[in-house]
C-alpha cells in the first residue's frame, strides 16, 4: 500500500465520524475538494462506493461500514502506540480531547487545565461542551465529565469534585402575598420556571429527596428556556420558582436576591467523574491531566 493510500484510509474515517465532508476538512485542516478528490481516488482503487453523498449528509455504504469495522481498532491501536513514545521525550506531549457539561467545564475542568496547560507547554487539551449525553469511544474523545449518578458501567470512573447540591429558589418579590411551598408538591400551586432537556427535548423534571424518600416533580410555568443562566435571570425579576445547582446562585443567595425554599428536600449527591474506556491505555501527557482534576478532598 503506497503511503497517500494511508492519507486517504484517514480521511475516510474522519468524514465517517464526523458525518460531513466539510466538518472532516475543517479537522484535517485540508479543503474539501482536495478531501473529495482524496476519497473519490480511494473509491475508484477498491471499485467500491465507500460513502453515500446527499446535499444534507454523508452515510457510509455497507462496503464502508464494513471498512470502518477493519479500520477503526487499528487506528486506535497505532494512536495509542504513538502516544506511547511520548514517555520518551524529557516532557509529556499529546492532545487530550474532553467532553463535558458547560457548568463542569467551568468550575472544575477548566481551573485544572489553567494550571496544567501552563505547566506543560507540550500538552495541548481540547474542551468541547455538550449539552446531552455523548459517546465518547464513538466520538474518540479520550474522556468525559459526568455526574456519578449517569456513569455508565464499562467505564473507568474517577471523581473530580465534591458533591454537589440542587437548589430551589426565588425572588422575595415573587413570594410576596403568596404561600411559600413547604413540599414539592406544593409547586403545583406556583408559577415554575422550566429547563428544556437538550438529549429528550423533554422538561426536566425537579428531583427533591429527604430521608431516603425520592420525589420527582414535573412543573409548570410560563417559560422554558434551554440555558441556565435565562433562568437564574428569569428568578431574579420575578417571574416564579427554579431549580438548579446551587453553585449558580451562590452570590445571589448571599446577596439576598434570591432565597431557598424547599431546602431540606434538596439533600447532596455524587459529583462530578472523569470517564473514560477501561480498555484504553492512558497516554502520559492523560495521566497528568487525569491527575490534575482527581478529587482528593477539602
Amino acid at each position: 500500500m503506497q503511503r497517500e493510500e494511508l492519507g486517504s484510509l484517514a480521511m475516510f474515517m474522519a468524514v465517517a465520524d464526523e458525518g460531513s465532508f466539510t466538518k472532516a476538512a475543517g479537522k484535517l485542516g485540508i479543503s474539501q475538494s482536495a478531501l473529495s478528490h482524496s476519497l473519490r481516488r480511494l473509491e475508484a482503487r477498491l471499485g467500491l462506493r465507500l460513502l453515500t453523498r446527499t446535499t444534507r449528509s454523508v452515510a457510509p455504504t455497507l462496503a464502508g461500514e464494513r471498512l470502518i469495522e477493519t479500520l477503526r481498532p487499528a487506528l486506535e491501536d497505532i494512536d495509542q502506540k504513538l502516544a506511547a513514545l511520548t514517555e520518551l521525550r524529557d516532557r509529556p506531549a499529546g492532545t487530550v480531547r474532553i467532553t463535558t457539561s458547560s457548568h463542569a467545564a467551568y468550575t472544575v475542568l477548566w481551573p485544572a487545565i489553567d494550571r496544567l496547560t501552563a505547566e506543560n507547554p507540550d500538552i495541548n487539551v481540547e474542551i468541547n461542551i455538550e449539552g446531552g449525553l455523548v459517546d465518547i469511544v464513538a466520538e474518540r474523545y479520550d474522556a468525559g465529565i459526568r455526574l456519578g449518578e449517569r456513569l455508565e458501567q464499562d467505564m473507568i470512573a474517577v471523581p473530580i469534585s465534591p458533591r454537589l447540591r440542587m437548589a430551589a429558589v426565588v425572588s422575595p418579590s415573587y413570594l410576596s402575598g403568596k404561600t411559600i411551598p413547604e413540599t414539592p408538591y406544593d409547586l403545583a400551586h406556583h408559577n415554575c420556571i422550566n429547563l428544556r432537556l437538550p438529549t429528550s427535548g423533554g422538561l426536566y423534571a425537579w428531583e427533591f429527596e429527604r430521608d431516603g424518600k425520592e420525589i420527582r416533580v414535573k412543573t409548570q410555568g410560563q417559560l422554558v428556556f434551554n440555558d441556565i443562566n435565562l433562568i437564574v435571570e428569569a428568578a431574579l425579576t420575578g417571574h416564579g420558582i427554579a431549580f438548579m445547582l446551587e453553585d449558580h446562585v451562590k452570590d445571589h443567595l448571599s446577596s439576598g436576591t434570591l432565597v431557598r425554599i424547599l431546602e431540606d428536600w434538596c439533600e447532596p449527591f455524587d459529583g462530578y467523574y472523569l470517564y473514560y474506556p477501561s480498555r484504553r491505555q492512558p497516554s502520559p501527557a492523560f495521566t497528568l491531566v487525569l491527575d490534575a482534576l482527581r478529587y482528593r478532598g477539602g
